[in-house]
């Protein structure tokens, strides 16, 4: 990845890495989900479904997440923000190391800049960083 496609990244996503163990960071993501009022929808395990094509892949798992609240007062700017929901917080594992990620909410007013917002976004990237540097 060259400087300007890593930038573009990083204004696209939040990105950390972690020294600990995968399955702590996974754990603690979850339970870091629940205390900022958020929900676990549903985790994805990638690894699991590459191997099931026969595809070797680190451990790598998107756990999706919600605030209903939140999610009811952008979708009643845009349905078609559903398009970006839920959002998600990546665990994987890269050349060893863990890493921790998730989509900056913010991008939605860029898709979608008609839709008033309102601090929604905002206040769900706040959230979002403080997770993944609690977990880290």
């Amino acid at each position: 990845m060259n400087e300007q496609d890593r930038a573009e990244a990083v204004r696209l996503t939040y990105s950390v890495e972690s020294e600990r163990e995968f399955d702590e960071v996974l754990k603690d993501v979850d339970r870091k989900i629940e205390e900022n009022g958020f929900r676990v929808l549903f985790v994805h395990d990638v690894q699991k479904t590459m191997q099931e094509k026969g595809f070797a892949f680190e451990r790598y798992k998107i756990v999706e997440l919600c605030n209903a609240k939140l999610a009811y007062k952008v979708l009643q700017a845009d349905l078609e923000i559903g398009l970006m929901l839920p959002c998600k917080i990546n665990v994987y594992e890269k050349d060893g190391k863990r890493h921790i990620s998730g989509m900056l909410p913010t991008l939605i007013s860029e898709f979608f800049p008609n839709a008033d917002l309102g601090s929604a976004p905002q206040e769900v990237e706040a959230i979002i960083k403080k997770i993944i540097d609690e977990v880290k």
